[in-house]
């Protein structure tokens, strides 16, 4: 039976939730640009301590900034444009391909019992996330 994308979205999807992904875009370049400024403005104003003092803060500040931004992947999906949830369906189907179902319910229920089968396909969304979307990605709560 032809696969469509929305079928490999909501597959994708489930397998995210059952592993509980998330995903964060790095944002180490702000978190290094707001350290280096505070550092900066305490060494001005304080001298030596003061730029040591700043740098604290600011290393505290930026890490503050960065963290606690993590989106569940399957929210992350379904926000991609056509295009690219194009790329990941053939990539889908490249892998699920050697599979026999008659509709998707059943494709489903084949992947989610095959713990092989869910390692490809989260091995294969890891990897377009972390190159495609340049995330991060976390599992668990």
């Amino acid at each position: 039976m032809p696969l469509v994308v929305e079928d490999v979205m909501r597959l994708l999807c489930s397998i995210a939730e059952e592993r509980k992904m998330q995903a964060a875009v790095k944002h180490s370049g702000k978190g290094a640009l707001v350290t280096g400024a505070v550092a900066f403005l305490g060494g001005l104003v304080g001298g030596p301590p003061g730029l040591a003092v700043g740098g604290a803060v600011g290393g505290l500040l930026g890490a503050w900034m960065t963290s606690g931004q993590f989106q569940p992947i399957p929210q992350i999906l379904m926000q991609l444009p056509p295009s690219e949830q194009q790329k990941l369906f053939n990539e889908v189907t490249a892998i699920v391909r050697h599979l026999e179902w008659t509709d998707v319910v059943q494709l489903t229920m084949l992947v989610m019992g095959s713990e092989a089968l869910k390692q490809q396909l989260v091995a294969m969304l890891v990897n377009y996330v972390t190159k495609e979307l340049r995330a991060e990605v976390q599992y668990g709560d």
